[in-house]
């Protein structure tokens, strides 16, 4: 079983049934030994941006927060100790939503499934999906 935490911009592609997403990633996310789970620095993420005008890239699902309960993806709300690890890390990246993305991975242990090839830089465990 393997504990998945997924990029931004994986759970979107999921969730708009992209053909960027890999058929391995996609199997590794629906496989329902691995618990997968989504931040709500994602969340957050998207919304942003989504109010930013940058709606082709970031669409906002009507109803995220259920979408996800459906298919089983579990929340990970941030919390002092993600914010302090952010502090600790390189600055390889400089998006603050991949930073938190990357020290929540670190500190629950989970895998982190990213295209960024900037974070492939981070010391953290990761699935690959570029």
């Amino acid at each position: 079983m393997a504990s998945l935490l997924l990029d931004t911009h994986i759970l979107l592609w999921l969730v708009n049934g992209s053909s960027r997403l890999r058929a391995d990633i996609r199997a590794a996310v629906s496989n329902p030994a691995n618990a997968v789970f989504v931040s709500a620095a994602s969340v957050w993420e998207i919304a942003i941006k989504h109010s930013q005008g940058r709606r082709n890239d970031f669409q906002m699902p009507v109803n995220l927060e259920a979408l996800l309960e459906a298919v089983g993806f579990r929340r990970l709300p941030v919390n002092f100790a993600h914010a302090q690890q952010v502090a600790g890390l390189p600055t390889h990246h400089g998006d603050p939503f991949d930073r938190m993305l990357i020290a929540q991975a670190q500190v629950e242990g989970l895998t982190l499934v990213t295209a960024d090839s900037a974070i492939l830089r981070y010391d953290v465990a990761l699935m690959d999906a570029s």
